[in-house]
């Protein structure tokens, strides 16, 4: 079962792709990383999330070694540090990860998380880099409601083609402002660390849930997040069998008492609350 969310282009996007967090740190992890991923591509997990920050750039050439030979079947998206998004200083960023991930473009780029450049002068970058043929599209990450209603303001801020944000059963704070005003706008959400960096594979009540209707904790959690029609998925693992097991979730429907229970075990939010970082 193939799954896609719809970028505010009209251009249809994997919802279930992989993460690359923490990868590109140890050199002695490099092969299993690289085996991973091209396992991910050959499940047809297309869509590969990386960022200068990961491995200091690190995260970037294992995925240039999973990629090679293979560019054309990947949507990938880097992103770039707050510090570096200057209007020519996300430019430099990108050429430097472009050279990393030894690509001539990305698909999508984001902005790691808001700093102290404006966000008019990382969107003129960004749109300079879409000129130059350099990003298809760009985006942010780690923006709450009223970082975005900003973003909307600025010239070309309604370019904007997605928001990255943390978000999992566990984690489900943006439902309260952000993910409804995203949804108002058509811009849709990729959810990183959808397993909680792990923590909700031990959850026993998420464990109970899974065992009775046949899967697995983690493809209970990324098919909850499926299952919302225009959330994207990045999870990162370092093992092929793992990455057969999320792509396990695609396969998996919730019913309204599913659904239910999970809302039961993990309530949404009752109130605005800080938007979630990790």
């Amino acid at each position: 079962m193939e799954q896609s969310v719809i970028l505010p282009s009209g251009e249809k996007v994997p919802a279930l792709g992989q993460g690359t967090w923490h990868m590109g740190e140890r050199s002695a992890e490099r092969k299993d990383e690289v085996a991973a991923l091209k396992a991910g591509l050959d499940e047809g997990l297309s869509l590969i999330d990386t960022a200068e920050m990961y491995g200091d750039g690190g995260a970037e050439r294992v995925v240039a070694d999973a990629i090679a030979g293979r560019r054309e079947e990947v949507f990938l998206v880097s992103k770039v540090f707050p510090w570096n998004a200057s209007r020519k200083g996300v430019i430099s960023a990108c050429e430097r990860s472009l050279r990393r991930l030894g690509t001539d473009h990305l698909d999508l780029y984001l902005l790691h998380w808001r700093g102290v450049e404006p966000l008019a002068e990382t969107v003129a970058g960004f749109q300079d880099l879409q000129r130059g043929g350099k990003i298809r599209y760009w985006g942010v990450s780690n923006l709450d409601a009223d970082d975005m209603r900003e973003l909307h303001k600025v010239p070309g801020g309604e370019g904007c083609a997605i928001n990255q944000l943390l978000y999992h059963l566990n984690e489900r704070g943006i439902e309260w402002d952000t993910l409804p005003l995203l949804r108002g706008s058509g811009i849709p959400v990729m959810a990183y660390c959808p397993l909680g960096q792990g923590n909700l594979l031990k959850n026993r009540r998420l464990e109970q849930f899974a065992e009775r209707y046949g899967m697995t904790a983690a493809q209970a959690a990324l098919a909850w997040l499926l299952d919302q029609g225009d959330i994207m998925v990045i999870p990162k693992t370092r093992s092929p069998q793992r990455v057969a097991e999320n792509r396990g979730a695609l396969e998996i429907s919730f019913s309204e008492e599913q659904r239910a229970e999970l809302n039961d075990v993990f309530p949404p939010p009752q109130g605005p609350r800080p938007l979630a970082i990790v």
